[in-house]
């Protein structure tokens, strides 16, 4: 009988150790997964900012393949057994988590029932609500350059199917507003298919691209531009792509520093107004104007000088100037990061908040080493008042303080498009956490209001 025993003891012992390991394994990752979701409620970074997976816990069994297909870091991970959305500031609405997902428990939706999300209402064509007029790119929600371009290019098979007939003599087939990624594709498509298309852009050809510092490294899947070569990813600089979206803008007509400030529609095209009292004709038109909008500014005396600028790009610029970094994000953090690695700069960082929010853990860790070594002054709950031309005048817990400066930059944020948007008749619609459904019922549980509701 004891031999018996014994037998059982040896084949029962390595898979008793077995699942144990494998259960040890389990709980000790769901207790890391529950500190970093911890760390990054602390940090204010568990908000998405955007698009972000939603996970039904009813079909949830927490099989893992979501967080392994996710290539961001430690967006979703696995707690009590079901996945779980772990720091929702670092999605960039990839979908690779949905796609991998093979219970579909995982739906892709656009803001929080804290922070709610402004999207363009579309329907499956890119079509809003105003007949003829098309979004596609990163102002309808849609994150990451490879998904820009290929909405950009949709809408143009839209535009193409909705047209009948020749233009009318001066008439463009198609404006395009906007010179990001998704304009230049859809200008790149629209010439293909034998339209008569014109891109205005605001500033130059490039989108939100033009804003990164140089050297920025950018995550991208693939991109497919109509009629080049396939940029590969998933990693590339700042200069690489600038190259790649300079080549694709050298084919098609681009009107750089021309800003639209309305569009009026009539019965068979719209009117484009441009600043400066300038109008184009067009049967239709694609918005594809990004999400960040205009540069935020501070609004106070001094600031229209030209020491004050809204985006880094290229910090050696800065070789022995005392800079000052207004803002407490990951770019004004950053920067002053960068700056504080250039050759006789001295740089000071100002932020509103007592403690940062959204800054990821491993930029606020560089920061807190760069002021302990003296590199970046930090001056939390501090504001600027006046800017004259070599001094900055904060408040601060301490009192009024003088910063001399050299150059400024603030970056504290953009003013999204949504006022452009309802000025030229798009309704918009402010979503809270739930699944935009495009030309279909909502499904149960859908919460989306108009903007300002």
């Amino acid at each position: 009988m004891n031999d018996v025993y014994a037998l059982l003891l040896a084949i029962l012992a390595p898979q008793v150790a077995f699942f144990g390991f494998i259960e040890w394994r389990i709980r000790s990752k769901a207790r890391k997964m529950r500190g970093l979701k911890a760390r990054a409620e602390q940090l204010g970074l568990a908000e998405p900012v955007s698009m972000h997976p939603w996970i039904d816990p009813d079909r949830c069994i927490g099989s893992g393949a979501c967080v392994r297909a996710c290539p961001e870091k430690n967006v979703l991970g696995i707690i009590d057994g079901q996945a779980t959305l772990i720091n929702g500031s670092a999605c960039v609405g990839h979908g690779a988590c949905e796609a991998a997902c093979p219970l579909e428990a995982i739906t892709l939706v656009f803001g929080t029932a804290r922070r709610g999300v402004d999207i363009p209402r579309v329907d499956p064509s890119f079509e809003t609500s105003v007949p003829g007029m098309f979004i596609a790119g990163e102002v309808g929600g849609m994150g990451l350059i490879r998904n820009a371009v290929e909405q950009g290019r949709q809408a143009v098979g839209s535009v193409v199917r909705s047209l009948a007939g020749a233009p009318e003599g001066g008439m463009l087939d198609l404006l395009v507003v906007g010179g990001g990624p998704a304009g230049i594709s859809a200008a790149r498509e629209a010439q293909r298919l034998g339209l008569d298309v014109l891109v205005c852009e605001q500033d130059d050809p490039g989108g939100a691209v033009l804003s990164y510092p140089r050297g920025k490294i950018i995550l991208t899947r693939p991109v497919e531009m109509p009629g080049m070569d396939q940029l590969p990813g998933p990693r590339m600089t700042k200069e690489q792509l600038m190259d790649f979206m300079e080549a694709a803008a050298a084919d098609v007509p681009v009107r750089s520093r021309s800003r639209v400030d309305d569009i009026e529609a009539h019965d068979e095209h719209f009117t484009v107004q441009l600043a400066g009292g300038d109008a184009l004709d067009a049967r239709r038109v694609i918005v594809a104007v990004g999400r960040r909008g205009t540069p935020r500014k501070l609004g106070v005396p001094g600031e229209d000088q030209g020491r004050v600028v809204y985006r880094l790009l290229d910090p050696d610029q800065y070789v022995g100037q005392r800079v000052l970094v207004v803002g407490g994000g990951n770019s004004a953090v950053e920067s002053a990061l960068m700056l504080s690695e250039v050759e006789g700069s001295t740089v000071t960082l100002s932020y509103r908040g007592a403690a940062f929010r959204r800054v990821a853990p491993e930029t606020r860790e560089r920061l807190d080493a760069a002021v302990k070594a003296g590199a970046v002054h930090l001056l939390l709950e501090s504001n600027v008042t006046r800017l004259d031309f070599d001094v900055a005048h904060l408040t601060a817990p301490e009192g009024d303080v003088e910063v001399p400066v050299d150059g400024i930059i603030v970056q504290i944020g953009g003013t999204l498009p949504t006022a452009f948007l309802q000025k030229v008749g798009i309704l918009v619609d402010t979503h809270h956490g739930r699944r935009i459904v495009r030309g279909g019922t909502p499904p149960k549980g859908v919460e989306a209001r108009p903007s300002g509701a």
